[in-house]
């Protein structure tokens, strides 16, 4: 498995490596990915996610501009975790090739729902 550690994912954006696209129906057949791209939910394991959510510092003031231990702004973390699967919107998903592997840059706000490890062995 390739390393991400050089890639940086910056905002509010979410780094997932999408599940298998082909699937195979209860009689055993299985589905193309053409098939599958109808689908409007796809899903994926969260393998990083960005700083989070810019906003204003409420602490920051121009007159303080000498501390440097205050910023201008502030980032909320995001909900997701790399380790969780994602379940999200594919029309928001853009395909990244990384060192020979597919991955999904998805927006922190088309992901509906996480489904979160217990274990880390569940990974």
């Amino acid at each position: 498995m390739p390393s991400t550690e050089s890639l940086i994912v910056v905002g509010d954006r979410v780094l997932i490596r999408p599940d298998d696209p082909t699937e195979r129906t209860t009689s055993g057949l299985y589905l193309p990915p053409s098939v599958k791209e109808k689908d409007k939910v796809r899903g994926g394991r969260v393998v990083q996610t960005g700083p989070g959510h810019l906003i204003p510092n409420p602490e920051y003031s121009e007159n303080d501009s000498w501390d440097p231990s205050r910023e201008a702004v502030r980032y909320l973390p995001l909900q997701a975790r790399p380790g969780d699967f994602a379940l999200f919107l594919r029309k928001e998903a853009i395909e990244l090739k990384w060192e020979e592997e597919a991955y999904l840059i998805v927006p922190h706000t088309a992901i509906l729902a996480l489904a979160r490890p217990v274990h880390p062995e569940d990974l």
